[in-house]
């Protein structure tokens, strides 16, 4: 039996405590989690710095992506399904299209 709309997974992203958008899961591509991107109002301020990260990793200057990828953490959490909070992530949005991995542990510099 296959799961419907309703019943799957949705990760939520916050901006200064507000939430500002849901992801809902679609395909998993181990490590990473793809799905449809839902905003909310709080998100269009957000925006520019998504698609920065798009322009980052098209452009494959690992000191750009390091940068944004700061950026975009200084800027947003995520909350897993269950609402517990995510360690650490790695967020990229694209339209109604978001990509995600995640970990529980802090990433470190090591």
């Amino acid at each position: 039996m296959t799961a419907g709309v309703e019943d799957r997974a949705r990760w939520q992203v916050y901006h200064d405590g507000e939430l500002v958008g849901e992801i809902e899961e679609q395909e998993h591509d181990f490590p990473w989690i793809r799905g449809r991107f839902h905003p909310l109002a709080g998100f269009e301020q957000l925006r520019p710095l998504f698609d920065g990260w798009n322009r980052a990793v098209d452009s494959e200057d690992p000191e750009l992506i390091d940068s944004v990828y700061g950026a975009i953490r200084a800027a947003v959490t995520m909350t897993y399904p269950d609402g517990r909070q995510v360690a650490e992530f790695m967020l990229g949005i694209d339209g109604d299209y978001a990509g995600f991995r995640w970990h529980d542990q802090p990433f470190t510099d090591e």
